[in-house]
């Protein structure tokens, strides 16, 4: 099975503290690197968990709120000083483009690399993004300007071949694509041996959801709903459930909600608020609801499998 991860390089809201640093987040598959958001201080997480610049291949900005992007100029600049001449595609609310355009053209305006910018439709759930390996959703989400979320589905792969079945029955070696394909064998007995026979099951397909500041959605569960992972912001505790109506952000609960009415399989909290110093009462709230609830922390790196 390929690695399918995600690291974390900032699980902290609009205001940095000595324990947690902007969102940001890095998901990786068969070999590429996707980055969700890149909030403040980005570059120099990604250098403590020794994530490479090289293969990051996309960018998704959320929303234009500074802790979701006030490190995505320093990245491009990064970028350029690297040498990298691979395109960048950077996927973000339209609202997002004329900032962008005046920060590359004060900042960054002799890279030796493109930057492909695609306006995503923050109301709609639609494929934004797709290659061999996977696709990704945007998720539309309700903040105080235009936000959505991403949502990582991988592609189905083809079932694996039995080793041993391909030496009994000495089938060449050229027809195992054929047979992954769903091709049975005749043998020279003039005998079917059934695919089933030949190959196993494939991995199942994982999928991981990010939904970035919201209010609580009651809905939003039926737009990730199976997913193997789910990310979901979770800033405040219940008992300050009127500070998370008025800024529209969500309550560790309300994430669980979420979580349990989706039958995810496993809940990853985060944007915490910077006025809580201990964020196991966030945990807690949430486990109550769901169980497979855990904090994320700058350099956990949760493999799906």
């Amino acid at each position: 099975m390929e690695p399918f991860k995600i690291h974390i390089l900032g699980c902290g809201s609009a205001l940095p503290t000595l324990r947690h640093n902007p969102s940001a987040q890095v998901v990786e598959l068969r070999g590429k690197q996707f980055m969700i958001d890149c909030g403040e201080g980005t570059q120099t997480q990604m250098r403590r968990s020794r994530i490479g610049f090289n293969k990051v291949v996309a960018i998704f900005i959320s929303h234009i709120h500074g802790d979701h992007c006030f490190g995505l100029i320093g990245m491009l600049s990064s970028f350029g000083l690297l040498g990298r001449t691979m395109p960048l595609a950077i996927y973000a609310p339209k609202e997002f483009k004329p900032v962008l355009d005046m920060m590359l053209k004060t900042f960054c305006y002799d890279f030796d690399y493109e930057i492909q910018f695609h306006a995503v439709d923050t109301t709609k759930q639609q494929v934004i993004y797709e290659d061999r390996s996977l696709t990704v959703e945007s998720i539309p989400l309700k903040h105080r300007l235009p936000t959505c979320g991403f949502l990582f589905r991988e592609k189905p792969t083809l079932p694996h071949i039995r080793r041993d079945m391909i030496d009994f029955y000495h089938i060449p070696v050229s027809q195992i694509n054929n047979i992954k394909n769903g091709a049975s064998w005749t043998d020279e007995e003039g005998r079917e041996i059934p695919n089933s026979r030949l190959t196993t099951p494939a991995d199942p397909a994982r999928s991981y959801a990010y939904c970035s500041d919201t209010c609580y959605l009651p809905s939003l569960h039926e737009r990730v709903a199976g997913v193997s992972c789910l990310y979901h912001e979770s800033t405040y505790i219940t008992a300050d459930i009127d500070r998370a109506e008025l800024y529209y952000h969500s309550t560790a609960a309300q994430a669980a909600q979420v979580a349990r009415d989706a039958n995810v399989g496993r809940l990853l909290l985060g944007h915490y608020s910077s006025k809580y110093d201990d964020e196991q009462q966030l945990l807690k709230e949430a486990q109550e609801v769901f169980p497979e609830s855990q904090l994320t922390a700058e350099g956990m790196t949760i493999d799906l499998k």
